[in-house]
């Protein structure tokens, strides 16, 4: 399955609806401790003073223990803290209008909408009471530091933000906790729309959390800003070597309407139940693709590799045509119910797809064909351990070796293929997904060199305002994907940027793993000819 798809007429949608999002957070009253002396008690005033003495001593104890990072983490935990009190978590829920008339409409972010502070609260990724309690993110949030490195030394001034406008869809900002969007052009499908949406769930998810900031988005596939001594900062889906685009979870995760692919959060859970209904061994001995052929030259070279003339490369490849699929209620593309082949194969689109995820869930070992872009999640993965590699040179050849080196090594092959699923299924959950999110705009919003400011065709983002006026499957999958609560507990904390040497050490651990595998092939190869 590509993220791109043909046939499919764009979706445009456009809301000038004003926004106030609100939290509602309970400060914890801090008593005052009064002493009563009798003065014509000589033993109660001395019984104070040694109690002073004693209170003294206590708190002196306390403050080294915190200075030496050696304060116990039971009472790290119960010490209540000034910028972040204990949330009272209320559901979400969507409020639209009965009637649509133009007076409603102008207030309905604001009359449905949860309280918040006047401002956001401070960052707390460095405070030690936050950090010692909180365990570590996955490792893939460290790219979080090298995707911001171009801006590290420099800044983020508003001249660069606005020289992404060009190759942008839309400018979104965080003023006072309020979301705002200034949308430039149409983009394929509803891309905007569920990425938007991904923003305003994320504020309900963490409220009072994000903090000021002006960026600029764009949903298209190709990467497009190149390396170079002050790039201009723009938000994508993906990005290769040759490019400094901020990467960002894709739309999907909230969602693909049109091709009827459920939000990540529902359609994983789905992907584990399939998974246990069909264990690998008993699954069919063959790597299998289904997806839109027509959007690269791998994709058309992976279906030269079904059976034919009676050579067997061990592919079932099947093209997909959406526009059939939508005409026939989308019978024959549930993802989950592709999960009944010992191996997965996973080939780009255009540039980077959706489909990653997807194939890696499925507890098969995945065969990646040479990847040459990546997404947020992805660049941490290990050839070898998460995936088996594929040379795009020599697409069926290799297919062929990985499926017989596989079959013949099935314990090897089960463990690639659980720790493919594993990482997403588990380290790419939804809640990560929201976690991910707020380090990097809190990351990226560090940077800002100026004062985020509401351009003049800004309109304020709400869930009533992107979700009332929606129908179909868009409408349900917004409601799907619609963060229920507000989180009660503090993020996971953001581990430390990547060496240069560690840096190296992974591309040199990647490369050596590609080699190793292309020459067990070749081997294979050279003696069965």
């Amino acid at each position: 399955m590509s993220s791109s798809s043909s046939g499919i007429s764009s979706f445009w949608w456009v809301k000038r609806l004003p926004w106030l999002i609100k939290n509602e957070a309970s400060y914890e009253a801090v008593s005052d401790l009064e002493g009563r002396t009798n003065k014509r008690s000589i033993v109660g005033v001395r019984g104070v003073i040694a109690g002073f003495v004693v209170l003294v001593c206590l708190v002196g104890f306390i403050s080294t223990r915190w200075i030496d990072g050696t304060m116990p983490s039971s009472m790290v935990n119960s010490i209540p803290h000034p910028h972040h009190p204990p949330y009272q978590s209320k559901p979400f829920k969507l409020a639209c209008p009965n009637q649509t008339s133009p007076s409603l409409s102008s207030n309905l972010c604001r009359t449905t909408t949860i309280a918040s502070p006047p401002s956001p609260a401070p960052s707390p990724y460095n405070d030690p009471l936050i950090t010692s309690s909180s365990p570590s993110c996955p490792s893939y949030f460290r790219w979080i530091h090298e995707d911001l490195k171009p801006w590290a030394s420099t800044g983020i001034t508003r001249d660069m933000v606005e020289r992404a406008q060009p190759m942008a869809a839309f400018r979104l900002l965080v003023i006072g906790g309020r979301l705002y969007v200034e949308q430039y052009h149409r983009v394929f499908q509803t891309r905007d729309l569920f990425t938007l949406w991904g923003f305003v769930q994320l504020a309900n998810r963490f409220p009072g959390r994000l903090p000021d900031l002006d960026l600029m988005f764009n949903c298209e596939d190709p990467p497009t800003v190149k390396n170079s001594p002050s790039p201009p900062p723009l938000f994508r889906y993906c990005k290769d070597d040759t490019t400094v685009d901020i990467l960002f979870p894709d739309w999907s995760f909230w969602g693909w309407a049109e091709i009827n692919i459920k939000p990540w959060k529902e359609l994983s859970e789905e992907m584990k139940d399939a998974n246990k209904r069909v264990k690998w061994k008993k699954r069919r001995p063959y790597a299998y693709w289904k997806g839109n052929e027509g959007v690269s030259r791998h994709r058309q070279d992976l279906m030269r590799c079904n059976p034919s003339h009676g050579h067997d490369w061990n592919a079932r490849v099947h093209n997909q045509d959406w526009e059939s699929e939508i005409k026939n209620g989308f019978k024959e593309s549930n993802l989950a119910e592709q999960c009944t082949y010992r191996y997965k194969i996973f080939v780009e689109g255009r540039s980077w797809s959706v489909s990653e995820k997807y194939t890696l869930a499925c507890d098969s070992p995945n065969l990646f064909v040479t990847t040459h872009f990546y997404d947020f999640m992805t660049r941490s993965l290990m050839p070898g351990q998460h995936f088996w590699p594929i040379n795009e040179n020599t697409i069926c050849r290799s297919i062929k070796f990985a499926v017989d080196w596989g079959n013949k090594n099935q314990d090897k092959a089960q463990k690639i293929g659980k720790k493919g699923s594993g990482f997403i299924l588990e380290e790419v959950s939804m809640d990560y997904v929201y976690q991910y999110m707020l380090h990097l705009l809190t990351e990226y919003a560090k940077l800002l060199r100026y004062k985020p400011s509401l351009p003049e065709k800004a309109t304020e983002l709400c869930m009533e305002s992107m979700a009332c006026d929606q129908g179909g499957k868009v409408r349900e999958f917004l409601m799907e994907s619609m963060v229920s609560w507000a989180s009660n507990t503090e993020p996971c904390t953001l581990p430390p940027p990547y060496g240069a040497e560690e840096l190296e050490e992974l591309r040199s651990k990647k490369n050596a793993a590609i080699k190793e595998v292309e020459k067990w092939e070749k081997e294979a190869w050279d003696k069965g000819h």
